[in-house]
């Protein structure tokens, strides 16, 4: 899709009729097509990237689940869909965390500081917390935690609203994107031997821990689900009715991170990841069956009407 006017526009998705009902249009105007700035590339283990590109229109309409559609090489026309991990709407940065998995990425990489990034973004439904559970369990696996550190800080700045209680559960196995430390913060119910925390979110005053089969020190040895389940089995019925769980990860991850929330009896929202080309519903490639209210399968688009969905809708019992 071109850019025919130089700085910023709205972006009208293709495969929609101008008399299609307001309520299945509600993505238009809020995406937007810039020409961003990269600011920064920082490199870590095992071919993790965290990069800040100045993209004022996306910073200021993002929110927590939300994504950016991005230009990886002037001579690689496909974008890629990355999670949008931090946003700064005053300076008008944004800060997304990937792992190179194949050439697009791989070349955006090798992106030099200055270089100008196409965004086209924000993209899609972000996670809704409800003030009446703000115990908030957010559980992120590999290039799945930038939504929960997003989700995280944005609770943060909202902590007039409710008395938000947010815990980060981060799982990997290979290296973190960050120089994990031991916690300064206690964590009641989780075990003993994980202190690990990831720095930004202790020094925002948010309880972080880990987990990883590696046998990183300061790790839960275990899944990060198995790390969360465990934290909920020390919550009295009270408590559980004020936990809410978010997530975002590999399908297996989601998958019993469903099989967690259900266990304990509490609500759980996931955001998918899913391969897609066009990221405004043009395609439909990214298209997942989700359980209606009446029982009814129906196809959602991961990039319009996600890619964040309740979990028992798109991992019900009998599947997940």
């Amino acid at each position: 899709m071109g850019n025919s006017v130089p700085g910023t526009c709205t972006i009208d998705a293709p495969g929609r009729s101008r008399g299609a009902p307001v309520e299945q249009r509600t993505h238009r105007d809020s995406i937007f097509v810039e020409d961003g700035r990269l600011l920064s590339q920082q490199a870590y283990p095992g071919q993790q990237f965290v990069i800040r590109i100045q993209a004022p229109k996306c910073a200021a309409a993002a929110s927590p689940g939300s994504f950016a559609h991005l230009t990886c090489d002037p001579e690689r026309p496909m974008r890629r869909p990355l999670s949008i991990m931090r946003v700064d709407a005053r300076v008008g940065w944004i800060e997304i965390l990937y792992k190179v998995v194949g050439p697009g990425l791989a070349a955006l990489s090798q992106q030099p500081i200055g270089a100008t990034i196409s965004v086209l973004g924000p993209i899609g439904q972000g996670f809704v917390a409800h003030p009446e559970r703000p115990r908030t369990l957010l559980v992120g696996g590999g290039v799945g935690i930038p939504p929960m550190v997003f989700l995280a800080e944005s609770l943060k700045t909202r902590r007039a609203e409710a008395p938000w209680q947010p815990l980060v559960l981060m799982g990997s196995e290979i290296e973190f994107p960050f120089r994990a430390r031991p916690s300064q913060i206690l964590v009641p119910g989780v075990p003993s031997e994980a202190i690990g925390c990831m720095p930004l979110l202790d020094d925002w005053g948010i309880a972080s821990r880990l987990a990883s089969f590696s046998g990183f020190p300061g790790c839960f040895h275990g899944y990060v689900t198995g790390l969360a389940a465990h934290w909920l089995a020390s919550l009295d019925a009270q408590a559980l009715g004020e936990v809410e769980m978010f997530a975002c990860g590999p399908t297996p991850m989601l998958q019993a991170t469903a099989r967690v929330a259900r266990r304990f009896g509490v609500p759980c929202q996931v955001s998918l990841e899913e391969f897609m080309a066009c990221a405004v519903g043009g395609c439909a490639g990214c298209a997942v069956p989700v359980v209606q209210a009446d029982g009814s399968l129906a196809m959602k688009r991961v990039c319009v009407e996600g890619p964040v969905f309740d979990a028992n809708a798109v991992y019900p019992p009998q599947v997940s």
